[in-house]
């Protein structure tokens, strides 16, 4: 936790249990002091890499040292512009090295970043991890997927239950290095309440954890409780992938301040002082004077040597087109002048007012009230994965749940949700004990 800020968190990954390696990274970035916090804030950040062999493993790896690096470099520009560059020149770090060797040809990563500010929480964007938040018992996706399914889903306005089955779920059309250049999602600053719960994951969990389940648990239990029950019941559900995810609460210190006196937040390099609407144009209209002086002054150089019975002057000749010159310029700087008087300020001079947000966000949201009907979706599974447990495990596991039941049937949610998790622990200490024991065979298969 960092100094001066009241932030909860917990991180937390596994390989799952069909992978050989995890190809997904996390980082969290805090800040040190109050002044930092209020610079640059917290950055949270999930990736999941994608290619063959390291390669997926090498991009999500350089994607979460990179990214909040390059973001704490830039904490002298807005925290938009800063989140957005960092995950731009990350991209190009990550394109370069598979453009430079051909183990990494090729590689990507997906890349969802949460910057918590006193203005509010922002989302840097690529792929189809993750962000939510968690307010009371509301689930809201403040991200969205950049998949095929999200695609089709948006444009048709089909349901999940629609296309349930029939679009493959792992087909992603922005990721992080295949290309030079990629584009950016930017949402928020989204306003901050006290126990407001940010989680971030990787399509692990998400693939396997419904919306409602995942915000059930969030808003139940404490961020260390519920990552790893979280965690957990991907793995009780068979983990095809690798599952990260990171939990984190806020406390009183992370509530949004936003002021009308705050400085708007630059999205450019460019400085914000050029082109304002509604300014005068003195250079234009000076060029303007200036060319239609030049032109009348020709025009009466012109008559004075135009051709006579007394001969012809070779002047005249230049005098028509000179006028016609500055004529031109006179009626194009004018032009200029006016439309830079009507026109808004270009992107290049673009900037966020306080209390305006980026983006179209949250674009989905669920009701995670606890019930017994969304408690029963999760003790199902729990015992349905309980036959491949020693028999002490078994049993102990039958106990819990039948005590989640009964807390569940009286409305005792939280204490449900508590024994569910407990439930779920049990399986997931069986599962590591598992890989211990296929460790040491393995190794005492080499020596």
């Amino acid at each position: 936790m960092g100094k001066g800020t009241s932030l909860i968190y917990c991180d937390r990954t596994d390989i799952g249990r069909r992978r050989s390696n995890n190809q997904d990274s996390k980082a969290v970035l805090p800040p040190s002091s109050p002044q930092q916090f209020r610079s640059r804030g917290w950055m949270l950040l999930v990736a999941d890499g994608m290619g063959a062999h390291a390669a997926g493993e090498e991009a999500s790896r350089i994607a979460a040292e990179r990214v909040p690096l390059v973001y704490e470099k830039l904490a002298q520009r807005s925290p938009p512009l800063a989140l957005r560059r960092s995950l731009e020149q990350t991209n190009a770090e990550i394109n370069a090295k598979g453009e430079g060797s051909a183990a990494f040809k090729g590689m990507g990563t997906t890349c969802t970043a949460v910057v918590l500010l006193p203005r509010g929480a922002l989302v840097g964007h690529i792929g189809d991890s993750r962000a939510y938040r968690i307010r009371g018992q509301t689930i809201e996706q403040l991200s969205r997927d950049h998949s095929l399914v999200w695609e089709i889903e948006a444009t048709a306005g089909f349901s999940r239950e629609q296309t349930a089955g029939t679009i493959p779920k792992n087909i992603i059309t922005r990721s992080m290095g295949p290309h030079p250049h990629v584009e950016v999602d930017l949402e928020g600053p989204f306003p901050v309440e006290e126990g407001d719960v940010f989680l971030l994951c990787s399509d692990g969990l998400s693939g396997q954890v419904a919306d409602a389940e995942i915000g059930l648990l969030a808003s139940e239990l404490e961020p260390r409780e519920a990552a790893a029950a979280l965690v957990g019941l991907a793995l009780v559900r068979g983990a095809p992938d690798n599952v990260t995810v990171i939990v984190a609460r806020s406390g009183k210190e992370e509530v949004s301040k936003t002021s009308s006196k705050d400085e708007p937040w630059p999205l450019t390099d460019a400085p914000t002082a050029a082109g304002k609407p509604g300014e005068i144009p003195w250079r234009w209209l000076a060029i303007a004077a200036t060319s239609l002086f030049v032109c009348l002054v020709t025009l009466g150089l012109w008559q004075k040597h135009a051709p006579s019975a007394d001969g012809v002057d070779l002047r005249a000749a230049i005098y028509p087109v000179a006028a016609a010159a500055a004529l031109l310029t006179f009626i194009g700087s004018l032009l200029a002048a006016f439309f830079g008087f009507l026109l808004p300020p270009s992107a290049a001079a673009r900037v966020l007012i306080p209390g305006r947000q980026l983006g179209k966000g949250p674009y989905r949201s669920y009701d995670c009230t606890p019930s017994e009907q969304l408690l029963d979706g999760i003790l199902g599974s729990i015992e349905a994965s309980a036959a491949d447990l020693p028999d002490a495990d078994r049993e102990r596991m039958v106990t819990v749940i039948a005590r989640s039941r009964k807390n569940g049937s009286e409305h005792a949610f939280h204490e449900a949700v508590v024994a569910a998790a407990e439930a779920i622990a049990v399986f997931t200490r069986a599962v590591e004990d598992s890989r211990q024991d296929e460790t040491a065979r393995s190794n005492r298969r080499q020596d």
